[in-house]
């Protein structure tokens, strides 16, 4: 697996984000966020293809991959949203195309509607942006999050490379699954990993749900047909609800499009970004 590394970093309120950019500066800028619970590296194929003509940004969110994790920290949907925009601010970017998966939709989302901030494009891939969203699993350990952040390090382990590998339709190469799973463990990432799911809350999209025929700016939304975290269908649901917006679904795919279908999202992605 190719590394991956953010050689750059910036201090928010909710801790230090660790971010890098690719391609050549001054071009057209592309932003990716990731979700939850990955990182950057899940987009590492993708920016790759993209910074070939566009200037490509990436971060981990606060609490996520190499960036911040402690005790307290606020990573809710609202901290991360406005993060993104502090963010943006601090990249000098005006009007940015923005590329957002999982929660990371929910961030863009926020940002754009709640933070005025302004996008020349916006795609959705496998976006939390509708209710109900959380499989039972993420509710049980949001309600006990203390309890599973004692678990042994080893049942611990297990548990999140289960979780993590559920994501994808055709499953992750050994290598992919250990990369994204590495953040969350020790005893900082044990105690991450349970601190981000109790800070889900689905109040984070109904405050911007019934808003999404506000948004003007050209969007696509990408799904993979096999998700199971998200069924398609909300997908479908979510582009009804944007003016003009395409939907795309993507064959072969689950939750994690980037890692199991990089080829089809990049050439969509390309395709609607110019």
């Amino acid at each position: 697996m190719r590394e991956w590394q953010l050689g750059e970093a910036y201090d928010s309120a909710s801790g230090t984000v660790r971010w890098d950019s690719l391609g050549q500066p001054g071009r057209d800028p592309v932003v990716l966020l990731h979700g939850t619970p990955f990182s950057s590296c899940v987009w590492r194929d993708v920016a790759q293809a993209l910074a070939r003509d566009h200037q490509v940004f990436v971060w981990d969110m606060p609490g996520y991959g190499a960036s911040e994790m402690s005790a307290g920290q606020d990573v809710s949907l609202a901290a991360q949203g406005k993060v993104f925009t502090e963010l943006l601010d601090h990249w000098g970017l005006a009007e940015p195309a923005v590329v957002a998966h999982d929660f990371g939709g929910c961030v863009a989302l926020r940002a754009h509607l709640l933070h005025g901030v302004r996008y020349r494009a916006l795609a959705l891939v496998d976006a939390v942006a509708l209710a109900p969203w959380g499989s039972p699993f993420f509710r049980l350990v949001g309600d006990h999050a203390e309890v599973f952040e004692q678990l042994p390090a080893a049942l611990h382990r297990a548990l999140v490379r289960e979780y993590v590998s559920s994501a994808s339709g055709p499953g992750l190469h050994p290598d992919v699954l250990d990369r994204l799973v590495q953040p969350w463990l020790g005893v900082l990432g044990q105690a991450a990993f349970y601190r981000q799911i109790a800070q889900a809350d689905q109040r984070y999209t109904d405050e911007i749900q019934d808003r999404y025929d506000e948004i003007a700016v050209p969007t696509l939304v990408c799904w993979g047909q096999d998700d199971t975290w998200i069924p398609v269908e909300k997908g479908r649901e979510l582009a009804d609800r944007i003016p003009g917006a395409r939907f795309e679904p993507l064959n072969g795919a689950g939750h994690l499009v980037q890692e199991d279908a990089p080829a089809a999202l990049t050439a969509a992605l390309i395709a609607f970004l110019g």
